[in-house]
């Protein structure tokens, strides 16, 4: 599956994220655990986020390359939401977690960030991104600006830091798909932002 690889930052700014070295991508019977495996052996190895996202970004397209049965792992979106998760890895003591979530045409997600690294592939459908960044201001300490606009298709790659801000919304006539992998979310950090109200608050 190609597509191209992206990189957001807390400061609202979005950047080609090319590869620290050669990757092998096609591997037979390259599976989730495989995946978790080496996921967490660039965790342990690599203690400078610049070089552990685009680290863990090719391990996230080796296995959505390889692996159909992780393309196939979705559920339909809820028709009282518009969205729907299926949990694919979530154990206690493991810092990581590793799902597929459902968009249908049209729904828009909350202003968040996630208090913690994110990667994201879209596996189905078009996603498009609208990013924002904190502005600073002294008498609204919750500010944000929007700084961006980036829509994401099939093959296509972002990941996130901690800080970083963003939403998103399903694109075009058929559901979003995404393959998503957390790291350990620290909840005092991860807030949904109101723009008009210039507030957050934790969820």
């Amino acid at each position: 599956m190609k597509g191209k690889d992206w990189l957001l930052r807390g400061d609202g700014q979005y950047q080609a994220c090319r590869s620290v070295r050669a990757w092998d991508l096609l591997r037979e019977n390259y599976r989730l655990y495989r995946f978790l495996t080496e996921v967490e052996d660039v965790l342990n190895s690599v203690d400078d986020e610049a070089s552990r996202l685009p680290e863990l970004q090719m391990l996230v397209r080796r296995l959505i390359v390889n692996s159909y049965w992780v393309q196939s792992q979705y559920l339909e979106p809820s028709p009282k939401t518009g969205t729907s998760v299926s949990l694919l890895y979530d154990e206690l003591g493991f810092p990581l977690t590793v799902q597929t979530v459902t968009f249908a045409p049209g729904t828009r997600s909350t202003i968040h960030n996630h208090g913690t690294w994110g990667i994201v592939a879209v596996l189905k459908g078009q996603e498009k991104n609208t990013f924002w960044q904190r502005t600073n201001s002294p008498e609204f300490q919750d500010k944000i600006e929007q700084t961006g606009e980036l829509t994401l298709f099939p093959g296509d790659i972002i990941s996130f830091t901690p800080d970083a801000i963003h939403c998103v919304e399903a694109m075009g006539d058929e559901p979003t798909v995404t393959f998503n992998v957390y790291g350990e979310t620290d909840p005092n950090e991860r807030f949904e932002f109101d723009p008009v109200k210039y507030s957050a608050k934790n969820f």
